[in-house]
């Protein structure tokens, strides 16, 4: 049985967009609606937070310094030590109700990020991608809640997540030029199961899912649609999730604690922090900025 631990007690409103610094053996996350990123130091215990004055979605490492964003307001660097918040380009500028969600990098380091409408609108936000080269080009559109990113180890498949729809979809991948190509259906989560959030990949080609409302992580496999491990989470609107550790052993849980009741978080008071579990597989590498 899988042992899932409690590694920090964030209580963030809006844990998400984790991402793993190999480098620096941290954790990166952010609190969307508190506008707050993180940086957490799982061997000292040790967690740094950097308001950064707007909704942050997503946080990877930049290859340059400091940290790339997905923000409200487009994409950012930020370097930490300086404070200093750099703009990068804003694809949404003449829509105010949207803002990003969540997002990762590629092996090409190429920055996928997409939005989503903050006023419950349906089929506005869309899916971009930033370059090492800073030129932003939109993937997708008609997205209600762009959600979870990951790829297969062979960066052939890109697997991608609009929340309501209940599906991972996947989609050809070429990692050289960074296009798409066919899709089709690779999981569909069950009625009464919460919704798929974010996502990530281990090396065995599996799919580790988070389910929002669902109080779980779970491991499918992409090729058949089967969910091979239920593993349960003491909160219920799990967010999302990466590997980290020395080895890459290690599955980093996100969580939230937005629109629950008083009666739901005293019953699940660990809501909104950050869980660890091994699951027994290594998984894929968050990759930085930049390749």
């Amino acid at each position: 049985m899988v042992q899932v631990e409690l590694v920090l007690d964030a209580k963030a409103t809006l844990g998400e967009g984790p991402s793993w610094d190999a480098d620096k053996g941290m954790l990166y996350w952010v609190d969307i609606l508190e506008s707050r990123v993180h940086s957490f130091h799982p061997g000292e215990g040790t967690n740094h937070t950097y308001d950064i004055g707007q909704y942050a979605g997503a946080v990877v490492p930049d290859r340059k310094n400091g940290f790339v964003l997905a923000a409200i307001n487009g994409f950012f660097r930020y370097n930490p030590e300086g404070n200093q918040l750099e703009p990068i380009s804003d694809p949404e500028a003449g829509m105010p109700d949207n803002r990003f969600n969540d997002g990762k990098c590629d092996a090409k380091g190429r920055f996928w990020a997409g939005t989503m409408g903050m006023m419950d609108q349906n089929a506005a936000g869309a899916l971009y991608r930033l370059d090492p080269d800073l030129k932003v080009e939109q993937k997708m559109t008609g997205i209600t809640c762009s959600n979870g990113i990951t790829w297969s180890p062979d960066h052939t498949k890109m697997y991608y997540i609009d929340s309501p729809t209940r599906k991972v979809m996947e989609y050809e991948f070429d990692l050289i030029t960074g296009e798409l190509g066919a899709s089709r259906i690779a999981v569909e989560i069950p009625e009464g199961e919460g919704v798929p959030d974010g996502m990530t990949s281990d090396v065995e080609g599996m799919i580790w899912v988070a389910q929002w409302d669902g109080y779980c992580v779970s491991r499918y496999n992409p090729h058949t649609g089967e969910r091979l491990l239920k593993v349960d989470i003491p909160a219920s609107r799990v967010t999302s999730c990466v590997f980290g550790g020395e080895n890459m052993d290690e599955l980093y849980i996100t969580s939230a604690r937005t629109g629950l009741s008083e009666e739901e978080l005293q019953r699940y008071p660990l809501s909104g922090g950050i869980f660890k579990l091994r699951p027994g597989v290594q998984g894929l590498p968050s990759y930085p900025f930049g390749g």
